[in-house]
């Protein structure tokens, strides 16, 4: 395995919690659609109007919004009172300016990649204000020696990535929460690839891990993240 010169980590759910805002938001959604339409078929409907979306508007709380005000017209046959478009927005209103929240062991795993004289690169994506805005609140940026904000993790964006800033997939590795998004590309590519599950995912992102592949590995933490890179 060649030696590693750089180390990408994902933001959402792996440096700070993400997930729960969504949940919370979806959660309040299908208590005020409840007159309208079944909490299980109206989560059905919604991630297929986010999916659908993804073209459109990407990843993020915008088009999270925008897909739950779609959705609330779809299901209620354009009946949904203004007092619900408008809680859905100043919800969409409050994640965007929600602080973020470490998870434990975000700045430990960080600097024990810079320790170990690895390039580290934030390669997160969504909306770029509110990826900047979440890397800004974090109090991360300062361990980061680039900052990469992109539509889509696929094994293009990671090979001009990797490149851009390291030499290349196999002395790269990726750090996140998402099987689909950070692990199964980048190991495409004969780059290495650390999961680190976070207790809650998206139905989009989810996908089974490849544990029989040589080059990934799981954490529990990323505090344990110094040791592994020490023998990856």
């Amino acid at each position: 395995m060649s030696a590693l010169t750089l180390a990408a980590f994902d933001g959402d759910d792996t440096l700070w919690h993400n997930e729960p805002l969504f949940w919370a938001t979806q959660q309040r959604f299908a208590e005020l659609l409840a007159p309208f339409c079944p909490a299980d078929h109206l989560a059905e409907k919604l991630l297929a109007t986010e999916i659908a979306n993804l073209a459109l508007f990407g990843y993020g709380i915008k088009g999270f919004v925008l897909s739950m005000i779609e959705t609330a017209l779809e299901v209620s046959g354009n009946q949904v009172p203004n007092a619900v478009i408008q809680e859905l927005l100043d919800r969409g209103k409050d994640m965007l300016a929600h602080p973020a929240h470490l998870l434990d062991g975000a700045r430990t795993g960080l600097d024990a990649a810079r320790a170990l004289g690895l390039k580290t690169v934030l390669i997160t994506k969504g909306d770029l204000f509110d990826q900047e805005g979440k890397l800004a609140r974090s109090g991360l940026a300062e361990l980061f020696d680039a900052v990469e904000i992109v539509s889509e993790k696929d094994e293009a964006t990671y090979r001009t990535l990797f490149a851009r800033h390291g030499d290349g997939p196999q002395s790269a590795v990726m750090i996140g929460n998402s099987v689909r998004s950070d692990i199964l590309p980048v190991l495409a590519i004969g780059g290495a690839a650390i999961h680190v599950p976070y207790a809650m995912t998206w139905a989009h992102e989810r996908a089974e891990p490849p544990t029989d592949h040589p080059r990934y590995r799981r954490l529990d933490s990323l505090h344990e993240l110094g040791a592994l890179l020490g023998v990856l």
